[in-house]
């Protein structure tokens, strides 16, 4: 037991680093991004056209027609338009998800909001907006198109080509079909659909009716405008991400404004894309293509920076009278694994998962948050599958802890003898660690076993944490009464006097009532734990219910509630086979 100090003290202070951190850093960065997109969404109620006041967009997407020609160089990229140009109409995109637009100038898709989540849970909420027109500062759009080999600008269509559409709204049932004639005897397809949820099939068709031989190279290209506000946080990944010769690829912001670029040819079945901490937009290139050419760029030339993922297919050569298609994806939409895993396997997508960061407890994360669906399928509350994944996982680790506190009880029942050795060679360190150890042998006591439920523990909270953290999934669900939502901290604190005064406490003293209760479990627990420290040494020991209760305050509620459970069924436990093992010395 002597070594219990140390690792208290190591979980005690990596709570309070992760304490620290939240609050100081994490906390204020998250509040004031919430601040500036509320303050966003109230600047701009409605979707806007993204042709009234377009400026032109200075990373034009149609990539270089040289074929030896760099994409990552910044000067390859069509010179901007100056001039505002005039509303040509748009497709309207609707679908029980989606609602949003594809605008016929460039053929963009730059406006998509998201029907079913909410910014937040207040009263009027604005739902999230995810992709946004090119003449906005955080512009966010999706483009697709051709370069065309050593051919003059114009011959392949651009970011201001105007396209033609059959139909002039896009549903599941409802394809539309884009077309453009260059008038040089080649024209361009682009059959658009949807499904009901969140992939965009894009068929890119080019048919050359010209007097010679041409090469194109097809291409898709996400890019947003401003360097996004990020939750900063370790264990989350947000910004571009792929899949690059079957390897994950993750890139933050700042890396790719350092290096300027990345580029990577990938094999076949590749994507690539940009992830937000619940949304994602991601490129699926057509898997039947021999190869695609991934980059990842930083841009900034004096208006702005942006940030751009795209790919170009291999160049293909078409003799008078042939065609060329090629049949693209996009996932555009929350990241909800289900949908995620339906996709992966329907496509054939590779490590299509790792969209959303389950990090390297791959292996433990994932079977927590399948217990936690399935739980949830039974029940429909969140909170409930909690409670019921967490007895599942008691009953696993059933026979370890059952020996721990079998130990534990032992240690209770020599705890006299113990502490009359303490006394009787208090001025002796040495010989008092050599009759301790003598009577854990004669006693049949191992005096780490009451380390090994906390050691058990530990890794099964922190994938709990990123599968709260993570996942879609838990935002915004209620359990009960005043928690109605499981990814955010408990709002209910006797501060206020649980809301009767109307007053928001600070988040360094906001404790609401789950952690409170956690912080009581673990006193009741610690209290029925041997007592073999040193005084001082226990006094810190007594104080980690109270650190703990202040550090997990500003935990997901979610959270709070898995480690209050569990400390409370581990306390029960506790308690059984210490009376029973005390009946039996009787």
């Amino acid at each position: 037991m002597g070594d219990n100090k140390n690792i208290f003290l190591a979980v005690g202070l990596s709570f309070l680093i992760m304490f620290g951190y939240d609050q100081f850093y994490l906390q204020p960065r998250m509040e004031e991004a919430q601040r500036q997109y509320e303050l966003e969404q109230l600047a701009n109620p409605s979707e806007q056209n993204n042709s009234q006041n377009s400026v032109a967009d200075p990373d034009a997407i149609t990539p270089p027609n040289d074929a030896s020609a760099d994409l990552s160089s910044p000067a390859n990229v069509l010179a901007p338009t100056l001039a505002p140009l005039p509303d040509v109409g748009q497709v309207i995109i609707e679908t029980g998800e989606l609602t949003g637009s594809i605008n016929l100038r460039g053929a963009l898709f730059d406006q998509l909001t998201l029907n079913n989540h909410l910014v937040t849970l207040r009263e009027n909420a604005e739902n999230v907006r995810l992709l946004k027109p090119k003449n906005q500062s955080d512009s966010y759009y999706v483009g697709y198109g051709w370069a065309a080999q050593n051919q003059a600008a114009g011959y392949a269509p651009s970011d201001t080509t105007i396209w033609q559409a059959d139909y002039d709204t896009l549903t599941p049932e409802n394809p539309v079909t884009l077309s453009w004639d260059n008038g040089q005897g080649v024209r361009f397809l682009m059959k658009i659909s949807v499904d009901d949820r969140f992939m965009f099939t894009v068929e890119q068709s080019a048919l050359n009716t010209s007097d010679g031989v041409i090469a194109l190279a097809p291409f898709g290209m996400i890019r947003r405008g401003g360097t996004p506000d990020t939750e900063g946080m370790y264990i989350l990944h947000e910004g571009p991400i792929g899949v690059i010769d079957g390897t994950l690829v993750e890139l933050s912001y700042s890396e790719l404004e350092d290096d300027g670029h990345f580029e990577s040819n990938t094999n076949v079945g590749g994507w690539m894309g940009i992830t937000d901490k619940f949304w994602m937009t991601i490129l699926i290139p057509d898997s039947s293509e021999k190869q695609a050419r991934a980059r990842f760029a930083h841009l900034d030339r004096g208006n702005g920076v942006s940030y751009r993922v795209d790919y170009i297919q291999d160049w293909q050569a078409l003799a008078i009278g042939e065609s060329l298609t090629t049949n693209n994806h996009f996932y555009a939409g929350a990241k909800i694994v289900n949908a995620i895993d339906d996709y992966e396997a329907q496509l054939s997508i590779p490590l299509f998962d790792r969209t959303i960061d389950w990090g390297w407890f791959y292996w433990l994360t994932r079977p927590i948050f399948k217990g936690l669906q399935y739980f949830f399928e039974l029940t429909g509350n969140f909170g409930v599958a909690i409670l019921l994944l967490t007895v599942v996982m008691k009953l696993i680790l059933f026979p370890l802890a059952n020996k721990s506190y079998v130990s534990m009880a032992k240690m209770k029942n020599v705890a006299p003898k113990m502490k009359s050795l303490q006394e009787r060679y208090k001025d002796d360190r040495t010989k008092l660690q050599q009759e301790m150890m003598a009577l854990y042998k004669k006693e049949g006591v191992n005096p780490a076993a009451g380390c090994l439920p906390m050691l058990l523990q530990i890794p099964v909270f922190f994938a709990l944490y990123k599968v709260l953290y993570v996942t879609i999934e838990m935002r915004h669900q209620p359990f009960i009464a005043w928690i109605t939502d499981l990814s955010a901290p408990d709002p209910l604190t006797p501060l206020n006097l649980f809301g009767l005064i109307p007053w928001d406490p600070p988040s360094l003293i906001a404790v609401g009532v789950l952690p409170i209760l956690m912080g009581i479990t673990m006193y009741v627990q610690q209290k029925l734990t041997p007592q073999t420290m040193e005084p001082a040494q226990q006094k810190i020991m007594n104080m980690l219910p109270i650190i703990f209760t202040f550090v997990m305050a500003s935990f997901s509620a979610g959270l709070v509630l898995y480690w209050t459970w569990n400390s409370l069924l581990s306390f029960l436990q506790q308690w059984y086979i210490i009376r029973r093992s005390s009946a039996a010395e009787t």
